[in-house]
């Protein structure tokens, strides 16, 4: 009898984008189930503390916390293996994965990616781009994006860092206001940058 093939050998010699769709899910779908021990499964432990709705919260031999979840026609879900004794659940196995789901999703929602926005300057830049840039600079920042600012050095410019450097602090200083600094100018091959962050403006 030919062995059964792993998922991940399944999804190999699948050529079919439906099939490999479908492939994947089944990976998902095995990795959750893999991520909690449930009724038989959970082995090799004599007792239990058990939780959930309509139980009585208390330490049961494994046999009969299968029995109480299996009365309720739910699952017993191991949440704590490393507690002692393990933490068990009685639940709806689908329904706690659900859960558990839309929390991760909420939470990940809730985390704000935050944005790059990038000025060049060169090192011997004029007050009109200078001023133009800063304009720039200062509608990123409102819209709550960082601000990467360089001013990049061409050929024999580079000996001219220290007046980058300068052009820098100053840019810095002019958005006091609604900036700060989360670098100091630092020089990367032939780029000074600084990196600004909004200021919050939670009160």
């Amino acid at each position: 009898m030919r062995a059964q093939k792993s998922y991940g050998q399944l999804i190999l010699t699948l050529t079919n984008r439906e099939d490999c769709t479908i492939a994947k899910q089944l990976i998902i779908k095995k990795r959750n189930e893999e991520a909690h021990r449930i009724n038989e499964k959970i082995r090799g432990v004599r007792e239990v503390r058990l939780v959930g709705e309509n139980v009585e919260v208390g330490v049961y031999p494994i046999e009969r916390a299968l029995t109480i979840a299996d009365d309720l026609n739910l699952d017993l879900v191991e949440i704590s293996p490393n507690a002692e004794p393990p933490v068990c659940r009685v639940v709806d196995y689908q329904k706690f994965l659900y859960q558990q789901k839309k929390r991760e999703k909420e939470i990940k929602a809730k985390t704000v990616k935050m944005v790059v926005k990038e000025i060049r300057f060169g090192p011997q830049t004029d007050d009109h781009d200078y001023n133009f840039k800063l304009k720039h600079a200062q509608s990123f920042l409102k819209e709550g994006c960082k601000v990467k600012a360089f001013v990049f050095f061409k050929g024999r410019s580079i000996l001219f860092k220290e007046q980058g450097e300068v052009l820098l602090l100053r840019f810095a200083n002019d958005l006091e206001d609604i900036a700060k600094v989360d670098s100091l100018p630092v020089l990367e091959g032939k780029r000074m940058i600084i990196m600004l962050s909004p200021k919050s403006t939670k009160k």
